[in-house]
């Protein structure tokens, strides 16, 4: 997996401070994008072990409320299967720092209908996520005056809270995870 760029002090994918991580690789090519260069699975660095650790260390400081998955989308089959043992460590270290991630993918229809079904792993990846922000960007939805979405379309999801309840439960500004 290949990453284009870590932002150590985020404000505007998640509640709180956070730690980013914006992923290469995306089958999606929204158009108007804010990140087509992330498109290319080859685009940026290469992750690694020292990548993980700078990531850890970013992720340390009590200020930091958690992480952010971006991209590209961290949902292609390469990006989840390379993040699954990095998010197990993270979630380890850090049980009480909240993990959101973004996707062009769907939750109900495309992650648990789809995915659950071929990759028996992905629940192990959605059991380290606290929550979703799920559906492609629409340009013609765009609506800068969203909390943490692009376009209208999107949700934001309470990830655990769905997978309990075997339904799509919205996360509820405000929670701490």
């Amino acid at each position: 997996m290949y990453y284009s760029v870590i932002k150590k002090c985020d404000i505007a994918d998640g509640p709180g401070v956070r730690v980013t991580l914006f992923v290469s690789g995306c089958t999606h090519h929204c158009e108007g994008c804010f990140n087509p260069e992330t498109w290319d699975f080859q685009y940026g660095e290469p992750f690694t072990g020292e990548t993980a650790a700078e990531i850890m260390e970013a992720l340390s400081p009590d200020y930091i409320a958690g992480l952010t998955l971006l991209g590209g989308e961290p949902l292609e089959y390469a990006n989840w299967t390379a993040l699954l043992p990095f998010l197990r460590e993270m979630r380890s270290r850090f049980p009480h720092k909240n993990v959101w991630c973004y996707t062009g993918y769907l939750f109900d229809r495309d992650i648990l209908d789809d995915f659950c079904e071929k990759w028996a792993d992905m629940k192990a990846f959605l059991s380290c996520l606290d929550v979703f922000v799920d559906g492609e960007f629409i340009q013609a939805q765009k609506n800068i005056s969203l909390r943490f979405r692009g376009s209208e379309n999107q949700r934001i999801i309470d990830v655990q809270a769905s997978l309990r309840q075997g339904k799509t439960v919205l996360w509820e500004d405000g929670e701490s995870r």
